[in-house]
């Protein structure tokens, strides 16, 4: 691996940023906060499930503040079939292939997670107008593994990428597992060793230095894909457990049980210095933040870090309202953690220097269910109701909730979608339909901490040409802190 000293100046060549004269990437975390700041974001847009009959697509969006384009949409690239329901993003190569310099950041990958297919966009003939290299078929994925629903998209060391797949062809998730490609897409097998998958599948993460990938539990595709339902978590179709992995290996080492506390367990993040055994998962039902470690005699263990208390509220499905944690993020020197709130409306930051004891820094409200105008109301210790202040950006009320957030290498610039998943958000922000998703971007205080709108940046996904879109996860060219990992 290439030593911080051997980096050059990152450079930005039509938009594509952060390559060094070695591999892609930066060869620290340190070294990619010193990388040039993102003049695009390729977002994920989504008409599946919305009513509309069109196919989703890929967004680029100017975040350029010195471009006349600034803030806005400046190309779309459709994908050639109906139904896909684009949501999570990945690369073919990262930081982690950053001392292979015949390694190329080159296709950004496209899981489709209700269709199966997996598309692989070409971003480097023409950064702002990326175009389809190839596709992955469901029907092979299926044949060849049994896998379906694809979710999360990691790129490899190896050049191969690795895929969390979140049941089989009829939405089981006994059926879930890991897919692996090669590097031009081809299907290779399951990750896993046989009998290692795990009880349901979402997000994964892995740290080469202390041989473990740990996996994360959503839940059956044939419940979350029709909606929330809270018998379906009585009756066992949702997850609440880590799956602990050998790496590369793909034998499972330990199932870790995190109980009521952890229930939906969604996105994972080790800390990004690659020498940690340490990093956090976040419960979504349980709205909690959930610290996990090694021990010395290279076990795992866990314990909640953050908990966000449900509010009581008045004309809501239910008498109290969980946060419902569905995305967080680290800096890349590991000084801060974000996470959002779908339901209440904030975002979080904490200052997480001392990983065990995470402080508040900042916290900001941009949507959520109990915003004034808000037909649905908290109710405080007192009895009273109360309501939360969220402000409009160029005179538009901020819809939904924070869902999905990118953060600027630098640390400096935090931006935040508001769709989950279209049969979620018609359940719960029915509105999301009919006026579509936007992206905002929030000023960060990396030295104290603190959160402030940037009122100059709004991307109304209400306003687009085919009619209103959702918008899921961002990803920049030269890649960002839940893309790439350091070995």
């Amino acid at each position: 691996m290439a030593t911080e000293t051997e980096v050059v100046a990152p450079v930005t060549n039509g938009g594509v940023q952060g390559c060094c004269k070695s591999g892609p990437g930066y060869a620290t975390p340190l070294a990619a906060m010193s990388g040039p700041s993102e003049n695009l974001i390729y977002v994920t847009a989504v008409y599946t499930g919305t009513g509309r009959e069109k196919p989703d697509y890929l967004a680029t969006v100017d975040v350029d503040p010195s471009s006349s384009t600034y803030s806005s949409v400046i190309h779309r690239l459709p994908m050639p079939f109906l139904g896909d329901e684009l949501h999570h993003s990945g690369w073919n190569s990262c930081s982690s292939c950053h001392g292979d310099a015949s390694a190329d950041r080159r296709y950004l990958v496209l899981p489709s997670l209700v269709s199966g297919r997996i598309y692989a966009i070409d971003t480097k003939e023409n950064p702002r107008a990326p175009s389809l290299y190839k596709y992955v078929d469901p029907k092979e994925i299926a044949e060849k593994t049994g896998l379906a629903y694809p979710h999360t998209a990691h790129c490899l060391a190896s050049s191969e990428i690795l895929v969390s797949c979140l049941g089989d062809e009829e939405g089981n998730a006994k059926g879930n597992g890991f897919l692996l490609l090669d590097s031009d897409f081809n299907i290779k097998n399951r990750w896993e060793k046989p009998g290692h998958s795990p009880l349901f599948g979402y997000d994964f993460w892995y740290q080469p230095r202390h041989k473990t990938m740990i996996s994360t539990s959503w839940g059956a595709p044939k419940a979350f894909t029709k909606g929330f339902n809270l018998q379906d978590v009585a009756d066992g179709l949702y997850g609440r457990h880590l799956h602990i992995y050998s790496w590369p290996g793909g034998e499972m080492k330990q199932l870790v049980d995190l109980g009521e506390t952890g229930l939906l367990p969604l996105e994972i993040r080790f800390l990004h210095d690659p020498s940690k055994d340490t990093g956090y998962v976040g419960s979504a039902l349980s709205s909690n933040m959930i610290r996990f470690f090694k021990n010395s005699d290279e076990t795992w263990s866990h314990e909640v870090v953050i908990s966000v208390k449900p509010l009581k509220v008045e004309n809501w499905i239910l008498p109290e309202m969980p946060g419902l944690i569905t995305d967080f993020l680290i800096s890349l020197d590991d000084k801060f953690i974000y996470f959002v709130n779908w339901l209440h409306g904030d975002i979080r930051q904490y200052n997480i220097e001392d990983p065990k004891n995470p402080v508040l820094t900042g916290q900001i409200w941009v949507g959520g269910l109990l915003q004034k105008g808000s037909p649905v109301k908290a109710v405080g210790e007192d009895g009273n109701t109360f309501q939360f202040d969220v402000p409009q950006i160029k005179g538009k009320t901020l819809r939904g909730g924070p869902q999905m957030i990118q953060l600027s290498l630098d640390g400096k610039r935090l931006y935040a979608t508001n769709s989950l998943f279209s049969a979620w958000d018609r359940q719960f922000y029915p509105e999301l339909m009919e006026k579509g998703s936007h992206i905002i971007q929030i000023d960060v205080d990396t030295e104290k901490g603190g959160l402030t709108i940037n009122p100059n940046f709004f991307v109304d996904f209400g306003d687009e040409p085919d009619g209103p879109a959702l918008a899921h996860e961002m990803r920049y060219p030269g890649g960002d802190c839940t893309s790439d990992i350091w070995i």
